[in-house]
């Protein structure tokens, strides 16, 4: 039987070029492309929620043990997988790597309800990969086997990190608690992207994904009639005046030059259509990039709750406001390795632009460890539909893309590793 490409290249022992070590990469994507679209449907059929990612996890697994990689599970959902390089001077003589790489996919879903047409549509009802991890899973999959099949270009060790919990910001605050980032040199991931145009990946230096912080505020007021709306205080009143005072800290108290955001996302009051409400709450998120913003935010939000609610003879606290991620910000040493080995595998035309996101991430937990960056990739194409946005019930992606990513990543591995 003849042998397949990703063979030849495993049983080609000598010394690689540079030119050489990037045409296996690009061979063996090719060969794996069905298999690394074929992973992400699996994973998009089967989404569970951030940690209960239990199917996910055994499945990642599986495919782990097919590739006899050795793994680790030092929480009940996620995965710490090792991918030990064969080049002569990977590791030291103590036997510690010279170089070690950490590489992030997560892995959750979200609790959106599908509206697809697709044949891997959700078959969980509730919950959905309408944020791209079931494409990060196949992706990073996609990496391992292009990169298992040429550990002698590998100067060093990866950890692979399947992370679960994205989606509520806990996952990779608890793997850097399980000690994921010790003796790591810097760290690499990858978010698909709506934004971007498939075939383009953004891997620009500075701020990428936003300081993502969660509040509560909590109004008290007085119950009474509705029909005699005089001897009560209004919470609903309260709460709704506060949701349209709020947007004032972006319009005026904020830099036009610096992005902000600040959303009310739930208001929960009454009891009953004929009764003033006395009580009412709010939940939102409040999105930054400058660490001065993100430091005044509580503050503001304070002195504008506070008095708006005393206007209308309520009142209203700030009861919880909790930073869920800081900002995810690329080193520029990171972006321009990664831009390098993108032009490598792709050529100058796959090279994005994209002026970042208010979005959050909570891959900044690592790169509070490490150095290291997250790259954008493209998934958007109108001509199949692919135009929805993160979080969307409808979204799609060009699942062209995949490849383009795993080899990305690929491509960084080995040339991070080999530098002194």
């Amino acid at each position: 039987m003849a042998k397949t490409k990703a063979q030849q290249i495993m049983d080609h022992e000598h010394v690689h070029t540079e030119q050489e070590v990037t045409q296996a990469i690009r061979d063996i994507a090719a060969e794996f492309e069905p298999y690394i679209i074929r992973q992400r449907r699996h994973f998009h059929k089967y989404p569970e929620a951030s940690l209960h990612e239990v199917r996910t996890t055994s499945d990642i697994c599986g495919q782990l043990d097919a590739m006899n990689i050795p793994y680790e599970r030092p929480l009940e959902t996620g995965v710490v997988a090792t991918l030990r390089g064969t080049a002569p001077d990977a590791y030291r003589a103590d036997g510690t790597p010279r170089r070690r790489l950490l590489l992030r996919a997560d892995i959750d879903a979200l609790p959106v309800t599908e509206r697809t047409d697709v044949e891997y549509a959700s078959a969980n009802e509730g919950y959905m990969h309408a944020c791209g991890h079931d494409c990060h899973i196949a992706m990073m999959l996609g990496t391992l086997q292009i990169l298992r099949h040429m550990t002698d270009d590998i100067h060093g060790e990866i950890r692979i990190v399947f992370q679960p919990s994205e989606e509520n910001g806990k996952g990779a605050k608890m793997m850097c608690n399980q000690g994921v980032t010790e003796g790591v040199d810097g760290a690499f991931a990858m978010h698909i992207w709506s934004e971007v145009d498939a075939g383009k990946i953004s891997v620009e230096p500075g701020p990428r994904m936003a300081n993502t912080d969660w509040f509560r505020i909590d109004i008290h007021g007085t119950s009474c009639h509705g029909a005699m709306p005089q001897r009560g205080a209004d919470a609903v009143m309260a709460a709704a005046e506060i949701v349209n005072a709020l947007q004032t800290i972006v319009s005026r108290e904020i830099s036009p030059y610096e992005p902000a955001v600040v959303t009310v996302g739930e208001i929960h009051g009454g009891t009953a259509r004929n009764v003033i409400a006395g009580s009412a709450y709010l939940t939102g998120t409040v999105r930054t990039y400058s660490d001065t913003a993100h430091e005044m935010m509580p503050e503001l939000i304070k002195r504008i709750v506070t008095h708006t609610a005393m206007a209308l003879g309520a009142d209203a606290e700030l009861t919880d406001y909790t930073v869920a991620n800081v900002k995810v910000e690329n080193e520029a040493a990171s972006s321009e390795r990664a831009r390098a080995a993108l032009v490598k595998v792709l050529g100058e035309g796959a090279v994005g632009r994209y002026r970042g996101t208010l979005s959050g991430e909570d891959f900044s937990a690592y790169l509070q460890h490490v150095p290291g960056m997250l790259a954008f990739v493209g998934c958007r194409n109108p001509q199949i539909g692919a135009t929805f946005a993160q979080h969307s019930c409808f979204y799609k992606v060009d699942e062209s893309v995949l490849a383009k990513g795993s080899m990305l990543a690929a491509q960084y591995a080995v040339d991070f590793l080999a530098e002194e």
